[in-house]
């Protein structure tokens, strides 16, 4: 891959990259062009380029080493950029720092907690740190306690919390000062299932009106929680766009078929024209990747329903995050 040319969006591999337009009526709240980090010799990222427009949830991604926390450090002002451009809310990172930093609120992967404070006064004490006037404190501390589900522990010590009230509290401290943009990093990690769910409904109530970028392994989540998706390797952008056109991209070359008459040997399915594998998933049903081209998926259909085999019903299967995760990747590896 040229990690010095910009991506085309679209759910597809990154090959070329022309400057992001917004679209009609969408307000663009993080702009990332041609974004490089160099840590002396190496290049941690490399050149990538993409947008989020107000409201929206964007899922940022990619394996251990990345470039996704320098890319956060930098969009964070936690770490200059070596060469493009950043801006935040209409406001470049290094330009107007100070602008950046109110429109933003961070959290994270181990939360800036003390837990040796009520959880009441910590946030108190955030929202001071973050310049809110002392006659609206009390008021923001309240607001970001009901939006974030801590009513019943909002009078016990921060230490005393269980691991999902902390993330909590974490969450609260981030949107203490109502920002526009939030930035979450792995924000439900160490959750048990129940706390998990519990996070996600309370991300999507905090990005109603918030543009909001959430990093994450757990790729079901994010999955579940983002309408944008971008992923990175090596400081390479190797793909963007909505989380559907993302998850649709092999769709068309896989489908799952359900027989009356299923076939003894596996054999006797991949003989057919366009089949490429079958694998079985049980009562009759069969996942078959498909030779590429909607042409051949027809060809298939057509002769299955010529065989013996007794046709039942035929849908196309769509990928799952994880399975588009590892594909890309191991694509962009290849290249």
């Amino acid at each position: 891959m040229n990690s010095s040319s910009s991506p085309e969006v679209s759910g597809d591999r990154v090959d070329s990259m022309p400057r992001t337009s917004s679209p009609s009526g969408k307000v663009a709240m993080i702009e990332i062009e041609n974004l490089r980090k160099h840590y002396g010799q190496f290049e941690a990222v490399r050149g990538i380029s993409f947008t989020v427009h107000r409201g929206e949830i964007l899922g940022f991604l990619g394996p251990n080493g990345a470039g996704k926390s320098t890319t956060m450090k930098v969009m964070t002002g936690l770490t200059p950029p070596t060469a493009g451009v950043v801006r935040l809310a209409g406001h470049d990172i290094l330009e107007n720092p100070l602008e950046v930093r109110r429109a933003i609120g961070f959290l994270p992967e181990n939360p800036p907690l003390y837990p040796e404070m009520i959880v009441r006064d910590y946030l108190s004490f955030a929202a001071e740190l973050r310049g809110v006037p002392s006659k609206r404190r009390r008021k923001a501390v309240d607001t970001a306690i009901e939006l974030c589900g801590l009513q019943e522990v909002h009078l016990r010590l921060v230490g005393n919390l269980s691991k999902g009230y902390r993330q909590r509290t974490g969450l609260a401290q981030a949107v203490i000062h109502e920002p526009r943009i939030l930035i979450l990093d792995e924000p439900t990690v160490g959750l048990d299932p129940t706390q998990v769910v519990e996070m996600r409904s309370i991300i999507r109530d905090v990005g109603k009106d918030r543009t909001v970028i959430l990093s994450s392994h757990i790729l079901p989540e994010v999955q579940a929680t983002c309408e944008q998706v971008v992923i990175i390797n090596h400081g390479n952008l190797v793909i963007k766009g909505r989380m559907s056109d993302v998850l649709h991209r092999n769709s068309g070359d896989r489908v799952v078929i359900r027989l009356r008459r299923p076939p003894n040997e596996l054999s006797e399915l991949e003989a057919l024209p366009c089949v490429e594998s079958a694998a079985p998933l049980g009562e009759g049903r069969f996942r078959i990747d498909v030779t590429h081209g909607a042409e051949r998926r027809e060809e298939l259909i057509q002769a299955l329903a010529n065989s013996a085999f007794g046709l039942y019903s035929v849908r196309s299967e769509t990928s799952s995050l994880e399975e588009v995760f590892r594909d890309v990747v191991l694509e962009e590896e290849q290249a």
